[in-house]
């Protein structure tokens, strides 16, 4: 008999609902796991065990009230009893949140995010707040506040950033899924790393209220085992909130029901692709270039047309997105005094942004615009493009990270991650994929991408290809 945590969320969730699982024996079987395996993985920097225990005695009530009833499955919160973590870069009211930053070792959070809310509408049990690097800034998830983030299928090597808590507790079995965040790739390179399926949601498609995000590269999104899952946590983290900047009407049926639409209704797909990265002298790993070909002949296994695409960025136009992530990274408010105490590369970074007046600002987010139309413009006549979501392998734990150089430090996080931040830049939807693995087991990810706001169809096809 499977144990819990191989369960599938779907799965657990019908469990649940059945009576075949306890809401308590769940969330405590979980963090049984999480206090053996957490010091190993770096999944977790606060366990929320009385409140997860708490929630899931609330739980079990309003199950049995419901079974006793008659009540419907569909009447239920879509997530109840189903223990789930948060991200630390998103507040939870009277949790520990500190961004990954050792300034904010202690902070509790007062006011919460709306993504926080959701999730707790939905019934999830809250089991803690998940690694992340200082303000989410890395693509690798190495900080002062606990152990990196580490890949379970090989621990030497980073679990990828800047979601790499949230990918790493996925992975090893310390929760079914989890919400994480991605501004510049921070959902789909952990989950490369980490054997699973990762969406970066269209810009607009998650709220991010109530502070939002001014330069539009940030969005929420799932992190999973299956694309049913991960379609289904989709589906909770995507209500709108009157006035965000960008409003995306909620699509015409559940994102989970789009997962079976190439299955029930197949049809022939046009899939756009390419493997260049636009970053000169950055080479792809041929284990990577190797996931991407298998990937491309599945695609047309399965009845599509695949076409080669030249890369459509030109060297140099992702510079703009620079100097806006230079800005984002100044602006927490960080005390003078302890400035001293930020990472080298947080500091390097928000001595630029600090540096920058509005004029240049307001001229960077109009540059960064016109790279997002380019991607958009080649994109636009395809069903979905196929990339790499890599450009390596996961990465060994400290290879990345350069406390002496952070400018060596950033370029080298740009050789890691040269595909995944243009989809950010022009608010596309992408999503990775686990399909590749290296003769010693390393997970290798693919990429796919759409037009703004075809989540649906995109989930569709990587369910197609699960």
């Amino acid at each position: 008999m499977a144990q819990p945590h191989q369960l599938t969320l779907l799965a657990q969730r019908a469990a649940l609902r059945a009576g075949e699982l306890d809401p308590v024996d769940l969330a405590e079987h979980y963090l049984r796991r999480i206090e053996r395996h957490n010091a190993t993985v770096g999944a977790f920097l606060t366990v929320t065990a009385d409140r997860a225990l708490s929630e899931a005695r609330a739980a079990r009530a309003r199950l049995s009230a419901a079974s006793r009833a008659g009540t419907a499955p569909d009447r239920l919160p879509l997530l109840l009893g189903v223990p789930l973590p948060v991200k630390d870069l998103t507040p939870v009211p009277g949790v520990r949140f500190t961004a990954g930053s050792a300034v904010f070792a202690d902070r509790i959070a007062g006011a919460g995010a709306h993504v926080g809310q959701s999730l707790s509408e939905a019934g999830s049990v809250l089991l803690g707040k998940t690694n992340t690097p200082e303000f989410g800034l890395p693509p690798y998830t190495e900080g002062r506040l606990g152990p990196p983030a580490r890949t379970p299928y090989d621990l030497t090597r980073g679990a990828g950033g800047s979601s790499g808590g949230a990918a790493a507790a996925v992975a090893a079995g310390l929760a079914p899924a989890a919400q994480g965040s991605d501004g510049g790739g921070s959902i789909r390179i952990p989950a490369s790393c980490c054997g699973l399926v990762g969406v970066k949601p269209s810009r607009g498609r998650v709220s991010p209220a109530p502070l939002g995000d001014v330069a539009g590269l940030a969005v929420a999104g799932p992190l999973a085992r299956t694309v049913r899952d991960a379609a289904l946590l989709l589906d909770v983290l995507a209500a709108p909130v009157p006035g965000d900047p960008v409003p995306l009407a909620p699509p015409d049926r559940p994102f989970l029901a789009w997962c079976d639409a190439l299955e029930h209704a197949p049809r022939r797909l046009r899939i756009g692709r390419w493997a260049r990265p636009d970053v000169p002298g950055v080479e792809v790993d041929p284990a990577v270039l190797a996931a991407y070909e298998d990937a491309s002949r599945l695609l047309e296994a399965l009845g599509h047309d695949v076409v080669d695409v030249p890369q459509p960025l030109a060297p140099g136009d992702r510079d703009t997105f620079t100097p806006v992530w230079a800005v984002l990274a100044a602006l927490p408010p960080v005390p003078p005094d302890r400035e001293r105490d930020l990472m080298p590369l947080t500091r390097w970074l928000r001595e630029q942004g600090r540096a920058a007046s509005g004029v240049e600002y307001a001229r960077a987010l109009l540059a960064m615009q016109a790279v997002g139309r380019k991607l958009a413009a080649a994109v636009e006549p395809f069903d979905a493009v196929l990339t790499p979501t890599l450009a390596q392998l996961p990465a060994p734990v400290g290879a990345l990270r350069d406390d002496a150089d952070p400018a060596a430090d950033f370029a080298a996080q740009v050789a890691f991650t040269p595909f995944t931040g243009p989809w950010n830049i022009a608010g596309l939807p992408s999503l990775s994929l686990p399909l590749g693995r290296t003769a010693a087991g390393l997970p290798i990810g693919v990429m796919l991408g759409a037009r703004h706001g075809a989540e649906g169809p995109l989930l569709a096809l990587a369910a197609q290809l699960e």
